[in-house]
């Protein structure tokens, strides 16, 4: 135990690990928190199909060799995010076909582009790491750092103030449309938090791993709490803690950042769940 703690404390002199600690612990907040409403909302499926849409941007952006390319990924995210809320009702291919269709064709396109225009010797090596986040947490930039920090407290703040406004449309819509709520402007909101979260998780745990960031903490605290506040406020503290555990831990195992997070995830809702069974049996 005292060689780990010896050895942890060698790694947080260098400065990379600081900001993948930072990062990882302000997307994993944010992400938890915009996780209890999707799945309280059923739509669980916005996050994995906008994250296939911010890799076929990211792919643009490499061939177009921008050195910074989360402004670009970021437009394009949540462009797509409107686009397939506000004309999704209405359109002959409904929301979650439309979704599926352009996530599925983000993936392809940007893959293809990607060989086809490479700037890369290492093309494999480049799409795992966006794929899988299997390194670009352990290479941020300080720019990056502060990117993320802003846009975090700016999503924590939204849900701080718009607290009940959210609650209620996360709830009963129907209600709220006759308390003169106006749904469709939180609804698109909520979108747009979700494109920019989409965007900085994918750093943390890849394009494809994504939802499991957005949705294990969620799960996790419902097998055990029920009232909202409580999901929230305990989804929050389990996603943070999974993001710290496995961020250290693949420092410490040379494992990939993103899977790693995700299996210590897998782990926690296996405990949740345990824990909640022992509670329903000693309620009863």
């Amino acid at each position: 135990m005292y060689e780990i703690v010896q050895k942890l404390g060698q790694y947080w002199q260098y400065p990379f690990v600081r900001y993948a600690l930072i990062a990882g612990v302000l997307i994993a907040l944010c992400s938890s928190l915009l996780g209890v409403i999707l799945v309280l909302k059923r739509f669980s499926y916005i996050g994995d199909g906008l994250s296939h849409i911010a890799f076929g941007a990211m792919a643009v952006a490499a061939v177009m060799n921008l050195t910074n390319n989360m402004p670009l990924v970021l437009l394009v995210t949540i462009l797509c995010a409107v686009l397939l809320l506000r004309g999704g009702q209405n359109a002959k291919i409904k929301g979650d076909a439309a979704l599926a269709m352009i996530s599925v064709g983000s993936l392809a396109i940007g893959y293809l582009i990607m060989n086809l225009f490479s700037t890369s010797a290492n093309i494999s090596g480049d799409v795992c790491s966006t794929l899988f986040g299997s390194t670009s947490i352990l290479t941020l930039s300080a720019y990056d750092v502060w990117a993320c920090v802003i846009l975090s407290i700016i999503v924590v703040v939204a849900f701080i103030v718009l607290y009940h406004k959210i609650f209620a449309v996360t709830f009963d819509e129907t209600f709220a449309k006759a308390t003169g709520m106006k749904v469709e402007a939180y609804n698109l909101f909520l979108a747009v938090l979700t494109a920019v979260i989409i965007v900085l998780a994918m750093n943390l745990v890849g394009s494809l791993l994504i939802s499991a960031l957005v949705i294990f903490p969620a799960v996790s605290a419902m097998r055990v709490f029920r009232s909202f506040k409580a999901v929230m406020l305990c989804a929050a503290v389990i996603s943070v803690i999974c993001a710290v555990l496995g961020i250290l831990t693949s420092i410490l195992a040379g494992t990939p950042v993103g899977s790693t997070i995700v299996v210590v995830n897998i782990v926690m809702l296996i405990v949740f769940a345990v824990l909640g069974k022992v509670s329903e049996g000693a309620r009863a």
